[in-house]
């Protein structure tokens, strides 16, 4: 009974962490690692206030609620979250995203807008949490980098299309599309304010310069106080310059998100489509920073933790948040010891919000479109895409259609034709597993198989050896099938072929079916199939769906030689006796041929070596 309860107990401990991982690092705090927490917090909230903001505009959303969800989410998210660093939050994908879902429902600037965000939020959060419980982290694996910046830089150029209507001071339709937007600004082109574009222009400039002379610097918000001074000094209000105005006094009040079940049903897909991407958002950069940290990140528990943060902020006025590269980056590059640096730029944002909230109320908006422009242009992996369209043309037109899609289409749709992309590519490739034809080398004291055509190696014209690298499943078993039929039909069909399946990961019903049909083709020619560095994994598969059987247990080899000893005194000695290839060290020693022709001197023997 001893071990059963050890078992139990086991697993109420994983299971409780599970859910309450902090009290894992919470053993670690010291107060050094506090004050290094504490500095790298500053940092974090001088980052996030400019940032926050931006945000929320994006998101059509009031200010305040950037900031909200830049204390709220990142809280939870580092108390369930598994990333010592990780910094959550809004971000500029997510926020472009819950503008599109959310003004398909509701106007921009409406109560009813800013109640179907919190519901979008909600859905996606519980969505997030139940792909964490059910340990579905493995998902993010199959949704390529290459559609995640396709659809980043398609976002990014939506982002700062939504801000050219600050940057030049003309009046936009909300909620317009790409194309009637650009319409819409060439139109109005000659109303447009230059003093607006100077102000954008200096924000840009100012944060440059100052990022250039010291990357510590908080140059965003240096060069929105530059950029707003600027239009203090020119009197932009009176030359129609729009502020952002002062934020509410106040700190993020319970709010309940809106059950109707008419809204729900309309406003799911769009969550789902959110809870996806934040869940890719927040995965991929808690990786990236975790392989600068050397910590191991588990993505079934950083669901968890983006799930919570996400359910729990809906009731306080905060709109979907995930993973931010720039903070996490931050963090990291501060010192953060644990995830009391979110803790404490959250408490640092609440202060400012309760002791200076017209710290906002002298910001022009074209200061902050500038602002936003940067990092518009920041989110385009410029390097990473010029390697792509470099380098491959399949990786080329997923890329593509996946930045047009975000462009032209609503945006959640966009993230299911990047979805449907990234597995119908990964389906493709798993579907054309390598399958080869392989030879000894030569002149080598063991059987060391390399592949025929790179090395130009001879072969047995008896026995062939054909790795396969790859799953045997259904969508790759007529692959598989044409590939060996064709080998065995360029060598006037072999009646001995030996598999080696060390490269065999995964076998179905399906991939058993066809080695049994294979098998039967080569019994009724009188030859064998037959197998060898077969894992064990796949052989108890075999034996499990009773193919094990079928095929002849006696058929499977532990290693080539195993095999080869076996099989090559079964080949047909008349042919050995001709042939001049010799492959195997089992071959038998070839007799000396006579020469037709006796010389002069005495019968000299030649022998038809290798």
């Amino acid at each position: 009974m001893a071990p059963r309860k050890s078992k139990f107990r086991k697993f109420k401990s994983s299971s409780f962490l599970r859910f309450f991982p902090f009290l894992l690092w919470a053993k670690t705090v010291t107060g050094k690692s506090i004050y290094a927490d504490l500095l790298a917090g500053l940092t974090g909230a001088v980052i996030v206030l400019p940032q926050g903001i931006a945000y929320a505009l994006i998101a059509g959303l009031p200010p305040e609620y950037g900031l909200y969800t830049a204390i709220i989410t990142p809280i939870v998210a580092g108390l369930f979250g598994s990333s010592i660093h990780l910094i959550s939050g809004p971000t500029a994908a997510i926020s472009i995203v819950v503008m599109s879902v959310t003004s398909s429902v509701a106007a921009p600037g409406s109560a009813e807008f800013v109640s179907v965000a919190l519901t979008i939020t909600l859905l996606a959060g519980l969505i997030q949490f139940g792909f964490g419980v059910a340990r579905f982290g493995l998902l993010v694996n199959f949704i390529s980098h290459t559609v995640v910046i396709g659809f980043t830089a398609g976002a990014a150029i939506l982002i700062g299309t939504s801000q050219l209507k600050y940057v030049l001071s003309v009046p936009i339709d909300r909620g317009s599309s790409f194309i009637s937007t650009w319409s819409q600004l060439v139109n109005h082109l000659p109303d447009t304010n230059l003093l607006a574009v100077a102000i954008a222009g200096i924000t840009i400039v100012a944060t440059l310069v100052i990022k250039k002379i010291n990357k510590k610097l908080p140059s965003m918000l240096l060069g929105m106080m530059i950029a707003s001074a600027f239009a203090w000094i020119m009197k932009g209000a009176d030359s129609g310059i729009a502020l952002v105005g002062a934020l509410q006094s106040s700190l993020p009040s319970f709010s309940a998100p809106s059950f109707s079940h008419e809204q729900l049903s309309v406003v799911l897909p769009g969550a789902f489509a959110i809870a996806v991407l934040g869940l890719v958002e927040a995965v991929s950069i808690a990786r990236a920073i975790g392989i600068r940290s050397g910590q191991r990140i588990d993505g079934n528990q950083e669901f968890i933790g983006q799930g919570l943060s996400n359910v729990v902020g809906s009731f306080f006025s905060c709109y979907a948040g995930s993973g931010s590269f720039t903070r996490s980056g931050a963090n990291y590059d501060a010192g953060a010891q644990s995830p009391l640096s979110a803790i404490f730029a959250a408490l640092i944002l609440v202060l400012i919000l309760l002791l200076i909230p017209q710290v906002t109320a002298y910001l022009p908006l074209p200061a902050m479109g500038g602002a936003i422009l940067l990092i518009a242009w920041n989110l385009i992996d410029v390097p990473h895409i010029l390697q792509i369209i470099k380098s491959h043309k399949e990786e080329t037109a997923v890329l593509v259609v996946t930045f047009l899609s975000t462009l032209f289409i609503e945006l959640e749709f966009a993230i299911y034709v990047g979805v449907i992309l990234s597995l119908t590519l990964y389906l493709r490739r798993t579907s054309k597993p390598k399958v080869s034809e392989v030879a000894p080398i030569p002149f080598n004291t063991g059987t060391y198989l390399r592949s025929v055509a790179l090395f130009d190696l001879k072969e047995c014209p008896q026995l062939k050896i054909i790795r396969i690298d790859g799953s045997a499943f259904f969508g790759a078993v007529d692959y598989i099938q044409l590939q060996i039929r064709k080998i065995s039909a360029r060598h006037h069909e072999p009646a001995y072929i030996l598999l080696h399946c060390s490269g065999i990961n995964f076998i179905d019903i399906a991939g058993a079916e066809m080695l049994c049909q294979e098998a039967s083709k080569l019994q009724k020619r009188g030859g064998r199939l037959s197998f060898c560095a077969m894992n064990n994994s796949v052989k108890k598969e075999l034996e499990r769906m009773h193919y094990l059987e079928r095929l002849g247990a006696d058929n499977f080899y532990l290693t080539t030689d195993d095999a080869l000893k076996e099989l090559v005194p079964m080949l047909d000695i008349n042919i050995c006796d001709t042939c001049d290839k010799r492959i195997f060290q089992q071959c038998p020693e070839q007799k000396p041929v006579q020469d037709s022709e006796q010389k002069e001197g005495g019968g000299e023997q030649i022998l038809a070596l290798q």
